[in-house]
């Protein structure tokens, strides 16, 4: 029997015909060729009164499934992960079914701009959209990256600053010596590492008098000297697990969220909500500089790049210098 005789998307294969249609799934027909119960069954998929299902794997659910399983996500570090998740989960929840290749730049545009206000979510989006759709590309799925080359929405964002001394003295007060409160701040404020280099710190890393870190951003290994108050704090802490921080049952390290959710409440007690975790880097960096250290001595301890440390410590660095200068004018005043 040749082609021409069968009807469209109908093909004969070695056990019988087969509807074969781009799109559908393969079906293979019941009745034989020219009978009309054939012409019936045929009749039907065509009409619908029995409906293939479409079949679609190039959709965003099947993208953000790959890009999980890829080496591009896998390098990234825990808490970053944490934070893609959520806005990955955020594109399937609202266009899981669509099709990454009909993604234009007014799309980006239009989601971006549907979020205004919420800028920080509408630019995170904007950030780890712009690397699903690199990873389309890379699949071959599309040629160019719609969200590459979009701006972030600008923001009135206010710039981190060190805790006031005396905020830092109403949370030593509302939080004393023993709790994990207290400690996960002295940790901060006196090894001048990030919270969740904090958070990885077990009792074996407490060496020679101090604390040896291998920062999870940058790979670096440290070791910072132990100051006064942390050493205090140390002491009066009960060792329940391997992690100097532990969760309430003792058995692993604290989560980012439990001591964030825990710092947050003595914030709001003491009415320092304007001043956060990471603040209290800011502080070690810039009690170094007042204490007359230059930047490679603050780096030593924070393993900070040199544009690093300016950054967080510009301002304590303008007062500093200022008073420097103020100080020689007086002097150059003065009669001798």
């Amino acid at each position: 029997m040749a082609k021409r005789e069968l009807p469209k998307h109908v093909y004969r294969q070695r056990n019988g015909l087969y509807f074969q249609r781009r799109g559908w799934p393969s079906r293979k027909l019941q009745n034989e060729f020219g009978t009309p119960e054939f012409w019936q069954e045929y009749a039907d998929i065509l009409a619908g009164e029995a409906p293939p299902k479409r079949v679609i794997t190039r959709n965003f659910a099947a993208l953000v499934k790959d890009y999980r399983g890829s080496p591009r996500y896998r390098k990234l570090k825990p808490r970053t992960a944490l934070d893609y998740d959520k806005y990955l989960d955020f594109f399937c929840s609202i266009m899981g079914e669509a099709n990454p290749a009909n993604m234009m730049r007014k799309d980006v545009i239009r989601l971006r701009d549907a979020n205004a206000d919420k800028a920080y979510f509408a630019n995170y989006s904007l950030r780890v959209l712009r690397v699903l759709m690199e990873h389309c590309v890379d699949l071959g799925w599309r040629d160019t990256n719609p969200a590459k080359g979009v701006q972030e929405l600008k923001t009135a964002r206010k710039e981190r600053e060190p805790w006031p001394r005396e905020l830092l003295e109403a949370y030593r007060t509302s939080c004393p010596l023993g709790t994990r409160e207290r400690l996960v701040m002295e940790l901060c404020v006196g090894t001048g590492q990030r919270i969740g280099d904090v958070l990885e710190m077990r009792w074996s890393d407490i060496q020679d008098g101090g604390v040896v870190i291998r920062q999870n951003k940058t790979g670096k290994e440290l070791w910072v000297p132990i100051l006064p108050e942390l050493q205090a704090a140390l002491d009066a802490s009960t060792r329940l697990s391997v992690f100097i921080l532990t969760n309430e049952r003792g058995t692993n390290r604290w989560s980012y969220r439990g001591a964030s959710q825990a710092v947050r409440k003595v914030r709001d007690t003491i009415g320092a909500l304007d001043y956060d975790i990471h603040s209290w880097r800011y502080n070690a960096a810039c009690e170094l500089v007042e204490a007359g250290c230059g930047d490679d001595l603050v780096a030593a301890v924070t393993g900070q790049s040199p544009a690093m440390v300016l950054h967080y410590t510009k301002k304590v660095r303008q007062k500093v210098r200022a008073l420097q200068a103020q100080q020689k004018r007086t002097e150059q005043s003065s009669p001798r």
